[in-house]
């Protein structure tokens, strides 16, 4: 009996505790036309660099803490900026054909986050879903976040998601070949 009073009375005393100090969770979104995706793709004797847009994005936090986020990419919007003239065009044409990211059936690419931890004040190792093409696979990826800004860098196997044109993977001529994994630094404002 006084075993069933004190259980009674600590889950009084702790549930009125969590009640009156309840998790303060807030979402901040983020501001796409200033925020910037940048991706670098590798090949034997140099690589290629671009942008792409951010469609829509927010980071959710518990006080100052990251604790998720949900991004959507404009994958219409892939954009080579180390070239210029025709073999801009070329490239930007063929990274959207079916060869690559198919952006006629495929225009968004997904990444929401499963797992937040963090690893110091301002820094998280992240675990998302990455959706590309209509697969879905797990990354990990480190987020600084200050203030209003957040950075983070990802590395992207693109043949998880059936991106394997000019791979070495697939029997590719050694001087046509395109590194399997590219890399994506990101930029955000809130």
């Amino acid at each position: 009996m006084k075993k069933t009073i004190l259980s009674l009375a600590l889950v009084t005393l702790f549930g009125a505790s969590a009640i009156a100090n309840p998790i303060k969770k807030e979402t901040k979104e983020v501001k796409t036309s200033e925020s910037t995706v940048t991706w670098k793709g590798y090949k034997v004797g140099g690589s290629h660099t671009g942008t792409i847009s951010l469609e829509s994005g927010a980071l959710e936090f518990d006080g100052e803490k990251l604790v998720g986020g949900e991004f959507v990419v404009d994958m219409t919007s892939i954009n080579t900026t180390d070239l210029e003239g025709d073999y801009k065009g070329k490239l930007d044409g063929h990274l959207k054909s079916d060869d690559f990211f198919g952006t006629a059936n495929n225009p968004t690419a997904k990444l929401v986050f499963t797992k937040v931890k963090s690893t110091g004040k301002n820094s998280y190792d992240v675990t998302g879903d990455l959706t590309i093409k209509g697969t879905t696979e797990p990354v990990t990826f480190e987020v600084s976040v200050y203030g209003d800004k957040a950075t983070a860098t990802l590395k992207v196997d693109r043949t998880k998601y059936d991106v394997k044109y000019g791979s070495g993977i697939i029997g590719t001529a050694k001087d046509k070949l395109i590194y399997d994994e590219f890399d994506l630094v990101v930029d955000l404002q809130m």
